[in-house]
């Protein structure tokens, strides 16, 4: 194992982050340093400025997956706009569609009568039968399952937003 990776788990040791979440992170540090290695990719082009500075390196990434307190002076990790927006899009969507749907409107009545017998006492167009439906079901329907998927899917990025990734700093 790298040198780097041997400080960063010392600073982790030292911070109190438990065992096998150190030895993840440092696993995933020795798998993201080799695979850059075989990229051809320096340490330093990678890590940027922090590959010279493992401790706080180290600090930051703990702090970043919320293991440790955030050192003072820097500031949260914030989410996308982007993020936000879509997921607000989703809810807003699947309560509509669910509104909609529960309610049945817009609705749609449609009469049919019957066509003229030659041997009916009624007059033409009396004793038809009246239909009624909602016009848009299908449309409703069609944007609730959107709107459940898209959830699901921005349930995921923000899962995977959680997730730990080893900060990079600027070169």
């Amino acid at each position: 194992m790298s040198d780097f990776v041997e400080q960063c788990r010392r600073e982790w040791r030292r911070l109190g982050v438990p065992d096998p979440l150190a030895e993840e992170m440092a696993t995933d540090l020795a798998v993201d340093l080799r695979e850059a290695e075989a990229e051809g990719v320096s340490t330093e082009e990678l890590l940027g400025s922090s590959a010279f500075d493992p401790s706080a390196f180290a600090a930051t990434w703990a702090a970043e997956r919320g293991i440790v307190p955030r050192p003072p002076g820097q500031p949260p990790r914030r989410r996308p706009l982007s993020l936000m927006v879509f997921t607000a899009i989703a809810a807003i969507a699947l309560v509509v569609a669910a509104t909609l749907l529960l309610t049945g409107e817009p609705k749609l009545t449609l009469r049919t009568s019957r066509p003229p017998h030659p041997l009916s006492p009624l007059p033409p167009g009396v004793g038809g039968q009246v239909h009624s439906t909602s016009a848009s079901a299908p449309i409703e329907w069609i944007l609730l399952v959107l709107a459940i998927v898209a959830l699901g899917f921005a349930a995921r990025l923000w899962s995977n937003w959680s997730r730990s990734r080893p900060p990079t700093a600027p070169a």
